[in-house]
């Protein structure tokens, strides 16, 4: 595993558009929650709102280009066809999807902790009060679990689909899929059960320090929805590399 793993991680570092995306990762969602904290108007009281989840704002694209990280991690290869010599310098199929999700993994959870660490930052050093606490650091964590959850998630709806064009389309749908229908439908019984299992749903509240008891889900149960959809996708797409030729 340790050979794959090393053969993965030099593959993903020598594609320049990498480095490019996750700093796109860290840029995008710390540069959106920096506006949205300095447009907030806060009374010294307060802004009557989630200070963390408003400092979080940039989750919204920063998980649009963690998706774009985990189809890039697979999808390229597909696309040049370097996939079938992969596949034959590695053949077992499994431990080679294993070996890109860990390296993507590792890549993406760097760029999370910096984008969500950034994001903090920018809200306490804009937001009124002293409201950085145990509550926070949760959200902290569960948000760039989540932003890393999206980029594997990712990774095995692309090995499923194997073009990337058509793949982040897919993952991005999978995202906003919920959302959408939730607001079309009337029944209040669907929409929440649509809440509950939707990923950006799951994840987004994951991110509430206030208000719990109005959410759909806990956040750790949120955080535990992302996680599941990531394993199934994963297994997925392990399963369909496992039973087609490349």
């Amino acid at each position: 595993m340790k050979d794959q793993f090393r053969a993965e991680w030099s593959k993903a570092w020598s594609d320049p558009v990498t480095p490019w995306v996750l700093v796109g990762i860290v840029v995008s969602t710390v540069g959106v929650s920096a506006l949205a904290v300095s447009a907030a108007r806060c009374p010294a009281a307060g802004c009557g709102q989630d200070p963390a989840k408003l400092s979080l704002t940039g989750i919204y694209l920063g998980q649009a280009l963690a998706a774009l990280a985990g189809v890039l991690a697979i999808g390229n290869e597909y696309g040049t066809g370097m996939i079938r010599v992969t596949l034959t310098a590695m053949p077992r199929r499994g431990r080679l999807l294993a070996a890109k999700a860990l390296v993507l993994t590792a890549s993406v959870l760097v760029a999370s902790v910096l984008a969500v660490g950034g994001s903090m930052l920018a809200g306490l050093l804009t937001l009124p009060g002293h409201w950085f606490g145990a509550a926070e650091w949760r959200a902290s964590f569960c948000t760039t679990m989540y932003l890393t959850f999206i980029a594997v998630l990712s990774l095995g709806v692309t090995t499923v689909i194997r073009d990337s064009a058509v793949a982040i389309g897919g993952a991005l749908g999978l995202l906003y899929l919920f959302p959408v229908v939730a607001s079309l439908v009337r029944d209040p019984t669907i929409q929440r059960r649509l809440e509950q299992i939707g990923p950006m749903f799951a994840g987004l509240d994951s991110q509430a320090t206030t208000g719990l008891r109005g959410l759909p889900l806990a956040p750790w149960q949120g955080l535990g929805v992302v996680a599941l959809w990531t394993a199934g996708t994963l297994v997925l797409g392990g399963l369909v590399l496992g039973l087609r030729d490349a």
